[in-house]
């Protein structure tokens, strides 16, 4: 094999400093930055979800393991649960969706599976940013994920069902619906031992999604 190399010279040129923020590291900007604890006190153990407002940093929702939803509409300030009067107080996942932010959906039964997990009761819809739910089905596939929802079309949601936590089950695998929750489509399974932990759509583009599957149960 011939190998050919290239040599080009270059003016002489007087050394300078180089600018300070080439020399920075990625990293350096956030170093400054600190934690703090903003709430809510959960009476349900660990935060098991959490969504946020694109462009409203003051409203936030969160999801307990045992202890349904809180919300904050003034930045952590003070939460309030609105997650009060359905069947399961064990919260998966949540999303809001891109294109309307009173779109909220909820994902019962935490899916990080331990000693106590609450079973999960199916997947509700929020169409007044939390003042009021409604069930949307999947009642009986147990622990819920993820959920993602199509930024260009709100109607178009895809479920992570990680499924029963302590038995095998045929409903595990990935759900979706482009009627908004009316009907349900399972278009991913693996087996009823596995189930699907994670799901991620790319870059706003709703005909592509990405799904973690996990062989697991307790």
């Amino acid at each position: 094999m011939l190998l050919s190399l290239s040599c080009f010279a270059l003016p002489a040129m007087a050394k300078t400093a180089a600018p300070k923020a080439a020399m920075e590291k990625p990293g350096d900007v956030f170093a400054s930055l600190k934690f703090r604890s903003l709430g809510p006190a959960i009476a349900g153990g660990r935060v098991a979800a959490e969504a946020g407002v694109p462009g409203n940093p003051q409203v936030y929702y969160v999801g307990a393991a045992g202890g349904g939803v809180f919300k904050t509409t003034d930045g952590g300030l003070n939460w309030q649960p609105i997650f009060k009067h359905a069947s399961t107080s064990s919260i998966g996942a949540i999303a809001v969706a891109p294109s309307n932010p009173n779109l909220v959906w909820v994902g019962t039964g935490e899916a990080n599976i331990r000693n106590d997990v609450i079973p999960g009761a199916g997947i509700f819809l929020s169409t007044d940013a939390g003042a009021t739910w409604r069930s949307m089905g999947l009642k009986t596939v147990g622990q819920i994920a993820r959920i993602v929802i199509d930024p260009h079309d709100s109607n178009h949601v895809v479920v992570a069902v990680f499924g029963q936590e302590w038995t095998p089950s045929a409903d595990r695998g990935v759900y979706v619906t482009t009627d908004g929750g009316k009907s349900w489509r399972k278009s991913l399974y693996v087996d009823d031992h596995t189930g699907a932990i994670d799901v991620a759509m790319q870059g706003g583009n709703g005909q592509v999604l990405f799904a973690a599957m996990w062989q697991a149960s307790r």
